[in-house]
């Protein structure tokens, strides 16, 4: 088949157009900047803003599906930045596929969808969205995940997934900025509770992203609906980052600060640059704090009947695959 990916340049997309250029597809890539392998692996790319609905669908004709995964991520910055690209650049995604009939979307969500502060335990999707985000980040995907799964209809069936905490050789995301802060001397585990969470391989989020890509149609069990993608193997956090941080040589994590003082501080910090104007992301954030203290990990049952979802990368197996390629990160 012939597929759009958008964000096909970044780490969770590049992994999802390699797989899909193995198996044979034609592959488009939209994102803002082209790539040395994209040449190399024939994969058509396309520059556009995700807001341009014309640009995005002049990429999308002819596609048999859109994989949508660009997004703005992070933890601080303008609310009006993270909406321009996380909201109207999804509804220019969905207009896009309207107009030159492209019948199938397959969205990457987030389970911060539906994390409003408190703890999750092996949650399903039936969770509800919180009636209040402590980021910009996190209250724009669930407002564009919200778009895609009302689109779903006869003409175009859509899907929402929710990766957790992605992560390999390669990440230029999580494992880097925990790296950059124990090297800072500014990473320190919140409260004296284990924390669990689910971790999620990037080859398993791949793995998904293409298995729900092939079962998706008006009549199926996964159209119009959002789905949690995890490792299903939740970890201890702060075990897991300390067995990183091994690999690259680093020393555990074990200074502690009480929760109510992480959060406190994120509060206080956020107000500061905000007064202040500062665009830098402040060195704690109550979104941080509140992720670095509660466990979030999910149940993938739906997952696994659904899109036959079966992690094939195990955390240990990954660990061994981050060990063999450090210079990565």
């Amino acid at each position: 088949m012939k597929v759009l990916v958008t964000g096909g340049g970044g780490f969770l997309g590049g992994a999802i157009v390699r797989k899909l250029v193995g198996r044979g597809d034609a592959v488009a890539a939209l994102s803002r900047t082209a790539t040395d392998w994209h040449a190399r692996l024939g994969v058509a790319h396309v520059a556009a803003d995700l807001t341009d609905t014309a640009a995005v669908a002049r990429a999308a004709d002819g596609c048999d599906a859109v994989i949508h995964v660009a997004a703005k991520a992070g933890v601080w910055g303008p609310f009006a930045e993270f909406h321009r690209v996380n909201v109207l650049g999804t509804q220019s995604v969905i207009e896009a596929c309207r107009r030159v009939g492209v019948p199938r979307l397959v969205y990457t969500s987030t389970p911060s969808v539906v994390h409003g502060g408190s703890s999750l335990d092996g949650v399903t999707e039936a969770a509800p969205y919180p009636a209040h985000f402590d980021a910009p980040y996190p209250a724009t995907k669930a407002v564009a995940e919200q778009a895609v799964l009302a689109a779903d209809g006869p003409t175009l069936s859509t899907v929402a997934l929710r990766p957790h905490l992605i992560w390999g050789p390669g990440d230029p995301h999580l494992i880097p900025r925990v790296l950059a802060k124990v090297r800072a001397g500014k990473l320190r585990r919140i409260g004296s509770r284990p924390v669990i969470v689910d971790v999620t391989y990037v080859e398993n989020a791949a793995d998904a992203h293409v298995l729900a890509l092939d079962r998706l149609a008006p009549v199926a069990a996964c159209a119009g609906r959002a789905y949690f993608i995890t490792n299903g193997e939740p970890v201890e956090l702060w075990d897991f980052l300390n067995r990183v941080l091994a690999i690259h040589g680093l020393p555990p994590v074990t200074r502690t600060v009480p929760v109510w003082a992480a959060k406190f501080a994120g509060a206080v910090l956020e107000t500061a640059y905000r007064l202040t104007g500062r665009t830098a992301e402040p060195p704690l954030t109550r979104f941080v704090a509140g992720q670095l203290s509660t466990s979030h990990w999910y149940d993938i049952a739906a997952a696994r009947r659904d899109l036959g979802y079966a992690p094939a990368v195990s955390v240990a197996e990954g660990l061994r695959r981050l060990a063999a390629a450090p210079a990565t990160n």
